[in-house]
């Protein structure tokens, strides 16, 4: 896949890092506005893809196989399971997803306990699941052509 013009790339290097800081908002305040991990995952990704359709396939290198978003997709899946159990072992009630950290003051954006640890987990692991799918879907198509 062939990148686009030049202005397109300049646009497209202002725009991602807006868009990503964007992403990462919308993870953080997910537990107080309407958004969160799947949502903000969403964006980021879309940062990502954009990059690539501006700066075309070589710009990331493609290979056969897209390993680092799918490690990273992985460990995302691990962090949340990692999470959900901490709250089984540290909080003594033997409770799976028990809020072990203490709530803050309501409106807040440190007051969710453990709800913002999941907006993130989420969050990584829905954008390097999408950004793994454009992979794959472009590897196809190159190699079928």
């Amino acid at each position: 896949m062939k990148g686009m013009t030049i202005i397109v790339q300049k646009v497209t290097q202002i725009m991602c890092g807006i868009i990503f800081l964007y992403g990462i908002y919308i993870i953080m305040h997910g537990h107080l506005t309407p958004g969160g991990g799947f949502a903000g995952g969403i964006i980021i990704a879309g940062s990502f893809i954009l990059l690539v359709i501006a700066f075309g396939s070589k710009f990331l290198a493609l290979k056969k196989e897209e390993t680092g978003s799918s490690i990273l997709e992985s460990t995302a899946i691990l962090l949340f399971l990692a999470i959900a159990s901490a709250g089984l072992l540290i909080s003594g009630v033997g409770i799976f997803f028990v809020n072990f950290l203490p709530k803050g003051t309501i409106g807040n954006l440190i007051s969710a306990g453990i709800l913002p640890f999941f907006n993130i987990a989420v969050g990584i692991e829905v954008a390097a699941a999408l950004v793994t799918v454009f992979l794959a879907l472009l590897i196809y198509k190159e190699e079928s052509t």
